[in-house]
C-alpha cells in the first residue's frame, strides 16, 4: 500500500471529529436561530459542548438527529471507493512521468534504428509468406499431379476391366447364337421328322393285338406300355451286338480275312508285310475298333482299295464303313468320301485275285457324310447278282487330307444262299 493510502486511511479519526463538530455546530446552530451567530459565540458553544458529560453526548447521538445520517457500512465503501480511485490516479501519473523520462533521454537515431527494424521485420515476413506460398503450391501441384495418376490408373484400370466383361460378353454371345442354332435346327428337325405316325401306330396296334395281350377285351394303358418296353428292350439287345444288330461277314474272328490293299501309310510299314503282301495293321479294318480314335489302317493318298475274304458265301444286302465319331475325333478329314463295293466268287482257300476278275461286279456306290453316324450302312443294289466270298472297297477321295486316308473298319452284311432271309446276330 502507498504512503497517499496509509496518510489518508490514518487521518479518519480526526475527520470523523471534525465532522462531529460540524454538526455540533449546525444544532447549535438551529437552537440559536434567532442571534447572530459571531466568533465569540461559536467559541462558546464549543466550551460548552466539552463541559457535557459523555452520557449527554451519547444521548445526543442516540437522538433525532442522528436518525437522518447515512449508514456507517455506506460510508466506509465510499471512502474505501475514493482512496482506490485517488491510487489508480497516482499510478497513472507515475507511468506517464515514467515513460516522459525515457523517451527524453533518446536522440533521434533510435527512431531511424526503430524504423530501419520494422521495416527488415516487414520485409522478412513478407519474405516469409511468399516461401510459404510457393511451398503450399508445390504442395498443391503435386497433390494435383497425385490425383491425376490416381484417376488415370482408376481410369485404365476400368477400361480393361470393361474391354475384359465385353469380350467375355461377346463370347457369350457368341456361345449362345451357336445354342441358339442348335436348338432351331433341332427343332426343324424335329418338325419334319414324325415321331409315330397314324399308320405306324395301326401298325402297332395290329402286332398288340396279334400278340393277343388283351385276350380279345379292351386294351388298357398298361398292357401298350408293357408291349412297348419289350420291343424297346429286344432292340436294344439287337444292336448291341457289335452295335448294329447285323451279322458281319467279314470279321476277323469270324473268319474273314484281307487279301490285298494299295500302299499302305507310315514309316516302318512295308517290313511288316506278310508273305503275300498284307500288311499286319490291315486286319484292323475287320476288327471291332470300339471307337477308338487312331485305332485304324491307313492307306496313302486320297485313293485306294482293299480287298477282304468272307467267311462263307453270301447273298450281299448292305455294307456298313465306320470311322471314328466326331465327339471324340481329332481330325476327320482321313476319312474316305466317294466309294464303291465289288464283289465276286472266289476259290475257297485261294488268294488269287486274277482268277475272278471277269465275274466281279459293282454291288454299290456311296457317299460317307462325316454330318451323320460314325458308323453307315448302305444297301447292296444288285443283291440278284448272285452270292459272293469276296468284296474290294475302292475310295476315290477323302474329307480333305493329302497324306492319307483311315479305314476303320468294313463291314458285309447279308445272308447265306441256304436261307432265305437275313441273318440276325
Amino acid at each position: 500500500m502507498s504512503a497517499s493510502t496509509v496518510s489518508i486511511t490514518a487521518n479518519q479519526g480526526p475527520t470523523t471529529r471534525r465532522r462531529a463538530v460540524g454538526s455540533d455546530l449546525a444544532n447549535a446552530a438551529g437552537e440559536n436561530s434567532d442571534a447572530k451567530l459571531t466568533a465569540g459565540d461559536t467559541a462558546a458553544a464549543i466550551l460548552r459542548d466539552a463541559r457535557k458529560t459523555p452520557s449527554q453526548n451519547q444521548a445526543k447521538k442516540s437522538g433525532p438527529s442522528r436518525k437522518s445520517s447515512k449508514p456507517v457500512w455506506l460510508t466506509v465503501v465510499s471512502i474505501l471507493t475514493k482512496n482506490l480511485a485517488l491510487l489508480l490516479v497516482v499510478l497513472g501519473f507515475v507511468q506517464m512521468v515514467r515513460l516522459v523520462m525515457l523517451n527524453s533521454g533518446r536522440n533521434v537515431d533510435v527512431f531511424s534504428v526503430i524504423s530501419g527494424d520494422f521495416d527488415g521485420k516487414f520485409f522478412e515476413v513478407e519474405k516469409f509468406v511468399k516461401t510459404t506460398m510457393k511451398a503450399m503450391q508445390v504442395q498443391v501441384n503435386a497433390i494435383d499431379r497425385k490425383l491425376e495418376d490416381g484417376m488415370s490408373s482408376v481410369r485404365k484400370e476400368f477400361d480393361e476391366k470393361m474391354g475384359k466383361k465385353g469380350d467375355e460378353m461377346d463370347l457369350k454371345l457368341k456361345a449362345f447364337d451357336v445354342r441358339s442354332d442348335v436348338f432351331e435346327k433341332f427343332m426343324d428337325e424335329f418338325r419334319t421328322k414324325d415321331l409315330l405316325s397314324k399308320e405306324e401306330f395301326g401298325e402297332f396296334f395290329e402286332e398288340f393285338k396279334k400278340a393277343g395281350r388283351n385276350g380279345g377285351s379292351d386294351v388298357s394303358l398298361d398292357e401298350i406300355r408293357d408291349f412297348a418296353r419289350e420291343i424297346v428292350e429286344k432292340e436294344i439287345e439287337r444292336h448291341a451286338a457289335d452295335g448294329l444288330g447285323m451279322v458281319d461277314y467279314a470279321l476277323a474272328s469270324g473268319g474273314g480275312m484281307v487279301l490285298s490293299h494299295s500302299e499302305p501309310y507310315g514309316v516302318g510299314v512295308n517290313w511288316l508285310m506278310n508273305w503275300n503282301g498284307v500288311s499286319a495293321e490291315a486286319e484292323k479294318i475287320i476288327r471291332p475298333s470300339f471307337g477308338e480314335p487312331g485305332q485304324c489302317f491307313p492307306l496313302k493318298g486320297a485313293s485306294g482299295f482293299i480287298e477282304i475274304r468272307l467267311r462263307t458265301a453270301i447273298i450281299p444286302d448292305a455294307v456298313t464303313l465306320e470311322h471314328v465319331a466326331k465327339s471324340v475325333a481329332y481330325d476327320r478329314s482321313s476319312a474316305p468320301k466317294h466309294c464303291r463295293v465289288s464283289g465276286w466268287m472266289q476259290k475257297q482257300g485261294s488268294t488269287d485275285t486274277e482268277v475272278g476278275t471277269r465275274k466281279m461286279f459293282v454291288l454299290t456306290e456311296f457317299t460317307y457324310d462325316l454330318e451323320k453316324s460314325n458308323a453307315q450302312t448302305f444297301q447292296v443294289e444288285s443283291a440278284a447278282s448272285g452270292p459272293v466270298d469276296a468284296i474290294r472297297l475302292d475310295f476315290t477321295s477323302n474329307h480333305g487330307s493329302a497324306l492319307y486316308t483311315c479305314i476303320y473298319r468294313l463291314r458285309v452284311h447279308g445272308h447265306e444262299p441256304r436261307s432265305s432271309t437275313p441273318m440276325q446276330s
